[in-house]
């Protein structure tokens, strides 16, 4: 497959131009060469029409949809479909999206922009994973006094739990409700044997993170809109992204982009179905070792030592000792990512570290179980007031101002205008925080 936006700075760079444009390096150094701004011939990606077009066209022709690029991140293409799902907004009341509790921060940060209003669908697990069921969302549907405009999931979540979308997106059919997925996780999911990937299964629009599974530079995304989309979304779906994104978008993003289409047309599929059967020996090999694994993402391995004896604090901390960095821990799970780029020898020093542990008595202590706090105000209310940072445990019966957790996970305890409840306290004190931000 052509890679039209790499061919350009490649000639562009070995043109010997003198640069009277941005950026401001002007071309010196290895990387910077390669870093232009909208010339003559280099398109433009709000208003494209040139090589990113056509670079975009081949992407929606690998994801068997209409696939637009974001320089950053997925976070951008979140608040997009956000935004076009509201093109929809009935004219009575106000409009309402019904989302998992486990939803990206960047989803109440949206909700304060587009000023919705947000029911919660809970699940059955942790704060991290909510196990949504098909009956889950047409129970809620069917209850709610007011239609949603969509239901928003994550799938995959952070611990590779990857939700049943074919049987939420025939309810949400059935309903006449969007389905928006946050994908960030599962970009690679178009690739797998079946195809697992959200449109695929019925979604109507959603998110991929190209950087998080794929070979892309960070903030490198994907906008996916289902081939039967309404035109007034799909026409609209590029300035979805131009009015939340920068006018400066980065062509070392784009051009990753770009030649990801070319590896991914290559005999990607094959070497995920190698990894996949590999994975799937070396997670039964730490099982029988007495590890317990989580999920059924098949390029994540999220594995809970507690059942080892140890916390994910205490593996992660042997795993970095080791040279080898996990991608997440917390006191019940350590997370890893894999991708075709990691050897079979190299998954197999980290099984054998992980089993060569000596095996503990079990750790009994459970995680936080969490309520839904009350809702005081909306989010967009309660971002806009003027807060204080204070000690959490002095937190009790206050209203949150901004989203406490960082990045990863990312994932809310409580949500910007909750009333902080005693189970969030032990939440915040479990997972190793010490202060909020409250309203005054």
């Amino acid at each position: 497959m052509n890679t039209p936006i790499c061919s350009f700075l490649k000639k562009y760079a070995s043109d010997d131009n003198l640069r009277l444009h941005m950026p401001g390096h002007k071309g010196l150094g290895q990387v910077e060469k390669y870093d232009l701004t909208e010339i003559d011939g280099a398109d433009s990606l709000y208003e494209a029409s040139g090589i990113i077009l056509e670079s975009e066209e081949n992407a929606s022709r690998l994801f068997g949809s209409y696939t637009l690029y974001s320089t950053e991140g997925s976070s951008l293409a979140i608040r997009a479909m956000l935004y076009l799902s509201m093109l929809r907004r009935h004219e009575d009341g106000r409009p309402v999206i019904l989302a998992g509790r486990n939803a990206h921060k960047v989803f109440v940060s949206a909700a304060a922009l587009l000023d919705f209003d947000i029911e919660w669908l809970c699940g059955t697990s942790s704060y991290l994973s909510c196990n949504i069921t098909p009956e889950d969302v047409e129970k809620r549907i069917l209850e709610m006094s007011r239609r949603p405009l969509a239901v928003y999931i994550t799938s995959p979540d952070y611990l590779g739990n990857v939700a049943d979308i074919k049987g939420i997106s025939e309810v949400c059919k059935r309903l006449g409700v969007l389905l928006l997925v946050d994908n960030a996780h599962g970009a690679y999911l178009a690739f797998t044997t079946p195809n697992m990937h959200p449109i695929s299964l019925g979604a109507d629009m959603c998110a991929d993170s190209a950087h998080k599974t794929l070979p892309c530079l960070t903030g490198a995304a994907y906008l996916h809109l289902a081939d039967n989309i309404s035109d007034s979304i799909r026409q609209r779906a590029k300035s979805a992204l131009a009015l939340f994104g920068s006018t400066s978008p980065s062509y070392l993003i784009l051009a990753s982009l770009d030649k990801a289409n070319s590896y991914l047309s290559n005999g990607y599929r094959e070497k995920l179905l190698g990894l996949t059967e590999k994975l799937k020996q070396l997670k039964s090999k730490l099982c029988e070792a007495g590890y317990e694994i989580l999920g059924n993402e098949p390029m994540k391995l999220t594995v809970l030592p507690k059942s080892y004896g140890y916390t994910g604090y205490q593996i992660a901390d042997v795993l970095k000792k080791n040279m080898i960095v996990p991608e997440f821990s917390d006191p019940d799970h350590i997370v890893l990512m894999i991708t075709p780029e990691i050897t079979d020898s190299e998954l197999e020093r980290v099984v054998d570290l992980l089993t060569s542990l000596p095996k503990k008595e079990k750790i009994i202590a459970s995680t936080p179980t969490l309520s839904l706090p009350m809702r005081k105000m909306s989010p967009r209310e309660a971002i806009l007031k003027e807060a204080e940072r204070i000690n959490v445990r002095e937190s009790l019966g206050r209203v949150l101002a901004d989203i406490t957790v960082g990045c990863p996970p990312a994932v809310p305890i409580v949500v910007s205008g909750e009333i902080i409840n005693e189970d969030a306290i032990r939440a915040f004190e479990y997972y190793g925080i010490d202060t909020c931000s409250v309203l005054k």
